[in-house]
């Protein structure tokens, strides 16, 4: 057995101290070595197989230092993927997780001496969200697979779908009411007719009063020689009074055009209820007991992604910690009078609104919705549940 053998002690001592992590600028990524001290890189510099690993690099610099910068970045994004999908996390975190395989690709052979470089790179190129902090700098990943894309056009393909739907059944009602009002226009319009006076004629006939007769009965009747007459004398002014009566009638006309427009609000209310209510961008309150421990009680954040549904990242306003809350821990904020908030569940869901009053004794709001289909619609009673304080 040779003196360097694979099963020799030396070599399985050399094993075993090579199984850390060294220092990165005593790798060599053309040879794929990692020297232990400044005195083994030097050594190894001068090695025979590294000077014709350094002349192939003296051919085109360009294009080898290209490929590990290409292979550099695809694994450590694949790696974020992987374990970060969803989470806003330092950057020297994920590079610490990534450079615990000995075998990857090392920064001192890419175009990017810092990490600073690479994660400003990221960021101008659009593959991360990338926030600096006093704490450092911080990176999201942003998935651009085709699956999550597919699934974010079909939610806005739905989205774009009910706003149309919501926007035909407005212009139905619009349609309704205007017909409406013209045809209480057209009878109202019309004159009533002019009294008819009463005429006496100068005959020899009686008039005479039946007092024992019903309500339902004539109550004035004419003789003529005796024999009595079975035409009222008031007739057409009876007939008259009916026809009136019944064109004043028609003016209920209203009351069904109520009962329409709230028929409506009742199915927009049924459609657009829900038992979530979390979006971006509005400012709620942490009421996770649980979280007391952190500071992080009561204390107010702005929800900056939706996952699930029902699950919250939220950005805490003092300490710009980003948390994963339920929307069960979660409370609504009521801004002050004149602000703007979000209609985040009820019939007008999604709309943006003008906060006019505040009931403290019903807990309800009134607001006027300020942009969208229904601009200038005044809401009554809205409960504090169904509005928030909208992130400026």
């Amino acid at each position: 057995m040779g003196k360097n053998d694979f099963l020799t002690p030396k070599a399985i001592a050399n094993r075993i101290k090579a199984k850390g992590l060294q220092k990165l600028r005593w790798y060599c990524q053309m040879c794929q070595k990692q020297c232990r001290d400044e005195n083994g890189f030097k050594c190894h510099c001068m090695s025979e197989s590294h000077q014709r690993q350094m002349q192939v690099f003296g051919q085109n610099p360009n294009r080898i230092i290209d490929g590990y910068s290409e292979e550099f970045e695809s694994t450590f994004l694949e790696h974020m993927k992987r374990s970060h999908r969803f989470s806003r996390i330092a950057a020297t975190v994920v590079y610490n997780e990534y450079i615990n395989d000995r075998h990857h690709i090392h920064m001192n052979s890419t175009q990017w001496a810092t990490l600073t470089e690479f994660v400003k790179y990221l960021g101008r190129m659009g593959k991360c969200k990338v926030d600096e902090t006093p704490k450092g700098w911080f990176i999201t990943y942003i998935d651009r697979d085709s699956e999550t894309l597919l699934k974010e056009k079909m939610k806005n393909k739905r989205a774009r779908a009910d706003l149309v739907d919501e926007e035909k059944q407005e212009r139905d009602i619009k349609r309704q009411i205007e017909k409406a009002e013209e045809q209480s226009a057209v009878v109202d319009s019309e004159p009533p007719p002019p009294p008819k006076a009463l005429e006496k004629y100068e005959t020899n006939e009686k008039i005479a009063f039946n007092l024992g007769a019903s309500s339902s009965s004539k109550p004035l009747m004419k003789q003529k020689g005796g024999e009595s007459s079975t035409k009222p004398v008031f007739e057409e002014l009876e007939t008259e009074s009916r026809g009136g009566a019944s064109k004043g009638g028609g003016s209920g006309g209203g009351g069904a055009l109520d009962e329409l427009m709230k028929e409506q609000e009742m199915a927009k209310e049924r459609m657009n209820r829900k038992d979530y209510w979390l979006c971006e961008g509005i400012v709620v309150k942490v009421m996770s007991k649980v979280l007391a421990e952190k500071g992080y009680y009561k204390q107010k954040g702005v929800v900056r992604k939706v996952i699930d549904k029902y699950v919250g990242e939220i950005e805490m306003v003092e300490s710009k910690h980003v948390l994963r809350i339920d929307q069960e821990e979660l409370e609504t904020v009521i801004p002050q009078i004149g602000g703007l908030v979000k209609i985040v569940n009820g019939a007008y869901r999604g709309s943006l609104a003008k906060l006019i009053a505040v009931d403290t004794n019903k807990f309800c709001a009134k607001v006027q919705i300020d942009k969208g289909i229904y601009d200038g619609r005044v809401l009554k009673a809205v409960e504090y549940e169904d509005i928030c304080k909208l992130a400026q």
